[in-house]
């Protein structure tokens, strides 16, 4: 058999029978994708043993993510939103780091593994921040574009991060590149809303009939902006928003955003399944409990500091609490981090699963209290339930 077939079918089969008890006991359903990863895994009864591949074929899932967040952002509304919460992301960054660093080095962490925890803890996980937005309510409202723009200003963040910790920022080589990201950021930008204005839309008017013309127009305009802003030293997902934002004034925008929803949560499925899978159960009792009081400081840490920041910028407390609550966790991010240094010799094992297994916790929690408590896709609460 087919091994990639075979891997498609447990993943999803085993979902499907986890998602299932999931429901019944009214859990969210991000808690089944990662199980799966963890029964199946390496770390499992090993059904699947490979997981980088499935790993690579869910970064399409992040991507899809992100492109369908841009065609729901007008572009003159996420200017001024970056603008207002640029002083909160940096703030709120040098505060998680603070934490992370007190408490893993209290906890007995080398200086330098430290630091490279407090780093991980910066980040916000964009999937599950994201993912638990409705696209078709706060998108179009204050909270959704606060929450994006965050993330976005965050993912930038994260960039210059991982060139520092690959060592890149120091030499000659590395600095070229961090300034070509700096220089062709607003060059894809103008290049998206040109390409769109004058060749992508005159297109799309002409053969707008043609449904599955629009499908392939879509997918292929997000994929290649994506490929365009990573060989510009830029990420996959800023590339793939950009190319949301450029189609976002069009009236074609919410058709492609509701036709590409299926191909997103497949995508999205296999993501949550590699980070269940990527975690090694065997280290989880010499980490178990640091892991759970640096995901306590950071579960309670990140609504009030949010709450707290925003306050300052003249939102509103319930404001600021949901975006904390949506924001609670760390990031996918970290866990990039988190590999990256252990690659470098810069942080032990321990200190690396440390990282993830404080990833899943605040996964899982945040999860849990966003479902119960505000508008999902995928609320067990029919009040709650919106898409």
């Amino acid at each position: 058999m087919d091994p990639l077939i075979t891997s498609f079918f447990l993943i999803f089969a085993g979902t499907a029978v986890l998602a299932t008890l999931a429901l019944y006991t009214r859990q969210p359903l991000i808690v089944a994708y990662i199980l799966v990863g963890i029964v199946l895994g390496p770390s499992g009864i090993s059904l699947i043993d490979d997981p980088s591949l499935i790993t690579s074929i869910a970064k399409i899932g992040i991507i899809f993510l992100l492109f369908l967040l841009g065609l729901d952002m007008q572009p003159v509304k996420l200017a001024n939103t970056l603008k207002n919460t640029s002083i909160v992301a940096f703030a709120s960054c040098a505060i998680f780091f603070l934490i992370g660093y007190t408490v893993s080095h209290i906890l007995g962490f080398t200086g330098s593994e430290s630091i490279v925890i407090g780093i991980a803890m910066i980040f916000s996980s964009t999937i599950i921040g994201i993912k638990l937005l409705p696209t078709t309510v706060l998108h179009h409202r204050h909270t959704g574009e606060l929450v994006i723009s965050l993330l976005l200003l965050q993912d930038l963040i994260a960039i210059l991060v991982l060139l520092v910790l690959t060592g890149d920022i120091i030499e000659s080589e590395g600095a070229t590149k961090l300034l070509r990201a700096l220089i062709s950021l607003p060059l894809i930008a103008l290049f998206a809303f040109v390409f769109v204005r004058y060749i992508l839309l005159k297109l799309l008017t002409r053969f707008e009939s043609f449904h599955e013309y629009i499908f392939l127009i879509a997918i292929a305009w997000c994929l290649g902006l994506a490929e365009l802003a990573e060989l510009a030293s830029l990420s996959l997902e800023i590339g793939a928003f950009i190319a949301g934002v450029s189609l976002a004034t069009s009236p074609i925008a919410y058709y492609i955003a509701e036709n590409l929803k299926p191909l997103r949560d497949f995508f999205l499925v296999l993501f949550f399944f590699s980070l269940g899978a990527s975690f090694q159960l065997e280290l989880l009792s010499r980490i178990a409990i640091p892991a759970l009081i640096l995901a306590t400081c950071i579960l309670v840490a990140k609504p009030i500091v949010f709450r707290v920041l925003l306050h300052r910028v003249s939102e509103s407390e319930s404001v600021g609490w949901e975006i904390g609550c949506r924001l609670g966790q760390i990031s996918e991010f970290s866990l990039l981090i988190a590999f990256i240094a252990t690659s470098k010799a810069m942080i032990s094992q321990d200190a690396s699963h440390l990282i993830q297994a404080t990833a899943i916790v605040t996964f899982l929690v945040s999860s849990y209290i966003v479902v119960m408590r505000y508008p999902t896709p995928i609320s067990t609460s029919n009040n709650l339930r919106n898409d």
